[in-house]
């Protein structure tokens, strides 16, 4: 069994492709071009994690056409259809300066440029159009948009995130 906390989400087998055992398979990533080269991915079936090793991997924007070693009909391909296709933490590339992993910056602190100390990120929502991250100031939720123009530094040895919160946002937080 593994433990699902140090893998990442990758994206999900959506269908068949053809009759030989293709699959087809969505990636929730920035870049799928770097995923390539992929030579395994885990598949979450009944609760764990599987390793399937791919012979031939064929992207387009953020869909793949997969074809996992010994899969060679329709019959296999549907075995493993929407399942949720995941990878070891591990192997995220190193980011530096202001760009992280959502994942990274739980529990670091935020402060704003303006206001000082925030507090501590406890939890960061991906919605649709805009990620923020979750803190409590003062005793009150306020989110704060992950945004290049918000964050002005990261400081992975300290664990702070310096933001300049938008003029007024905290404040709609406060009343």
């Amino acid at each position: 069994m593994h433990n699902f906390a140090d893998y990442y989400f990758l994206g999900k087998i959506f269908k068949p492709n053809g009759y030989r055992g293709k699959v087809n398979a969505w990636l929730d990533v920035d870049d799928p071009s770097e995923y390539e080269s992929l030579q395994m991915v885990f598949l979450a079936l009944n609760g764990t994690l599987v390793p399937y090793f791919i012979d031939s991997i064929h992207i387009l924007n953020n869909k793949a056409v997969i074809r996992f070693q010994d899969f060679d009909s329709i019959e296999k391909a549907e075995q493993v259809n929407n399942a949720e296709m995941y990878l070891p933490l591990a192997d995220l590339p190193k980011l530096s300066g202001n760009k992280f992993y959502f994942h990274e910056i739980i529990g670091f602190v935020v402060l704003d440029k303006t206001r000082g100390e925030l507090g501590e990120i406890r939890q960061i929502f991906d919605y649709p159009n805009q990620a923020v991250m979750q803190v409590f100031y003062e005793g009150k939720e306020v989110l704060i948009p992950i945004n290049p123009n918000v964050i002005l530094h990261l400081d992975r040895e300290k664990k702070e995130i310096l933001v300049d919160a938008p003029e007024g946002l905290i404040d709609l937080y406060l009343s």
